[in-house]
């Protein structure tokens, strides 16, 4: 279909200095579809917040986009952030012993709240000041943050604005093409303040995803190699079958995987590491190896890395169930930097959470990649502390796990990074909440409320305290030179949890 698109801006909105790569996969595809039509990226990552607004008129004033793309990365406030110590202040706030801590606590909270709605109501302002100096343009908004909050976002929105739940490319060809009906999951609200939502009629298909022609993105985006210094985001696949009780990625990418072709996936790796010198490849995936089928296909992705011996360091969500000694030794060659994975050492949490794997068989999966040459290279674990179900004895058969971890890797080379379950709109443990009462049954999950804030980042009592106050024990007494805080907090939780009166 023929398009009178001459021109299109996307816009990143304000967010950590994070590698774009669902912004540059769109722009790829529309460029592969449309060569003609001119596009350019602006990221307001890597801009100054004094200096946002005026880069936007100043684009906006000499390009006179048909079509003004927003990409929106993070919404909620507790949403993790290496820019900001949230986590600290609320540790602080609530629980510690010393009253000027927790007064400061109280200010710098105030301080991050007023951030937080600062940056939500300005994201809304730019899309206003776009139909103000464009009024027949259309404008679109995607990115993780739309994909959970979509009707929210769309009921903010400008008049004839475009809110794209989950992955943009089909979504955005049919907005370019001027389709009568949008593809992929939209919300669109119509030049009269209507919104109208429109289903998912079929998923996109990957095999269309060929490698980025990253030499274009450098052309359209002045910003590129700002984010070439760190973990560079590829993805080779999307869709999850798991029903983890904290997570959206099934619902926003479906539970059917779909397979990008190895070739892409590898030619892509390639010219980010020959072309632009990138060390350091993370796969985007909601699980990088996931069932047997997946691990199939990232088998496939490794035989091309090796053997176009392509130098690089690896790593993504790691799922360790299908993983065999033989497909382990092939991860390790190709350059596997790290074991990312979630975990918890109690069998009835791992339940609890519907994570659907056997904690023996993920030890003995870790010890066969120890005796496969892996030992002494960092294992990277998500603890999801505290999660509803979790006891002082699930706590204890965690920390005993952790230990047989550091004795098999070495304690340095094993992290474990403490985090609280942020409860997210539609997930099954946001409906368990609402019915025990924690949560109110008509909550607003984006609401400027500090105290239901905290409460969306999931720690109760009488756990919650316990952990909170080895944390802050050991914010205080650690040298960060020699010791890592999640290895140190579970030191002092091991402490207080094996003595006799804990239950």
């Amino acid at each position: 279909m023929p398009s009178s698109v001459r021109d299109i801006l996307y816009v990143r909105l304000p967010c950590w200095k994070i590698y774009p790569g669902g912004l540059l996969y769109v722009a790829d595809y529309i460029h592969k579809c449309y060569p003609e039509i001119r596009q350019h990226i602006l990221d307001f990552a890597v801009i100054d917040k004094q200096d946002r607004r005026r880069r936007l008129i100043e684009e906006i004033q000499a390009r006179q986009p048909d079509i003004v793309a927003f990409s929106w990365r993070n919404m909620q406030s507790f949403g993790p952030n290496p820019d900001d110590d949230a986590l600290d202040v609320v540790m602080d706030f609530l629980h510690s012993r010393n009253p000027f801590r927790r007064l400061r606590a109280a200010f710098e909270g105030l301080s991050i709240l007023y951030e937080y709605m600062a940056n939500r109501i300005n994201n809304f302002r730019y899309m206003r000041l776009v139909r103000r100096m464009l009024p027949q343009s259309r404008i679109v908004v995607g990115g993780t943050a739309v994909s959970v909050f979509g009707p929210y976002v769309a009921k903010h929105c400008p008049a004839d604005s475009f809110v794209v739940v989950g992955e943009g490319q089909d979504a955005m060809l049919s907005v370019v093409e001027g389709c009568a009906e949008p593809l992929g999951e939209v919300y669109h609200k119509d030049r009269s303040g209507n919104i109208h939502h429109y289903k998912r009629k079929e998923e996109f298909d990957l095999r269309q995803e060929t490698s980025v022609d990253f030499p274009y993105i450098e052309s359209i985006f002045p910003d590129f190699h700002k984010h070439l210094d760190s973990f560079v985001g590829v993805h080779t696949k999307r869709g999850c079958p798991y029903n983890c009780h904290f997570c959206l990625y099934n619902k926003i990418e479906g539970a059917r995987q779909r397979y990008r072709e190895p070739v892409e996936v590898v030619d892509e790796v390639e010219v980010l590491n020959k072309r632009y010198g990138v060390k350091k490849i993370w796969f985007t995936d909601a699980q990088f190896c996931s069932t047997k089928a997946s691990t199939e296909h990232m088998e496939q992705i490794l035989d091309l890395l090796l053997e176009r011996q392509i130098d690089i360091q690896w790593t993504g969500y790691i799922r360790l169930t299908y993983i065999t000694p033989y497909l382990a030794k092939k991860m390790i060659d190709s350059g596997l930097a790290s074991l990312d994975l979630s975990f918890t050492g109690s069998q009835e949490m791992v339940d609890a959470l519907v994570l659907a794997y056997r904690i023996d068989e993920q030890m003995e999966t870790l010890r066969m990649f120890r005796d496969g040459g892996y030992a002494w290279r960092q294992i990277k674990l998500y603890l999801p502390l505290n999660a509803p179900g979790e006891t002082a004895e699930t706590l204890r058969q965690t920390i005993l796990k952790i230990k047989e971890l550091y004795d098999w890797f070495g304690r340095d080379n094993v992290l474990p990074f403490i985090f609280f379950i942020g409860i997210q709109p539609g997930t099954p443990i946001e409906a368990d909440l609402k019915e025990e009462g924690y949560l109110a049954k008509n909550y607003n999950p984006l609401t400027y409320n500090p105290f239901t804030i905290m409460r969306l980042l999931y720690n109760p009592n009488p756990l919650g305290e316990i952990i909170a106050r080895a944390y802050l024990e050991a914010r205080e007494t650690l040298d960060p030179s020699s010791e890592y805080i999640g290895r140190a907090t579970l030191d002092i939780l091991e402490r207080e949890l094996f003595k006799p009166a804990i239950a």
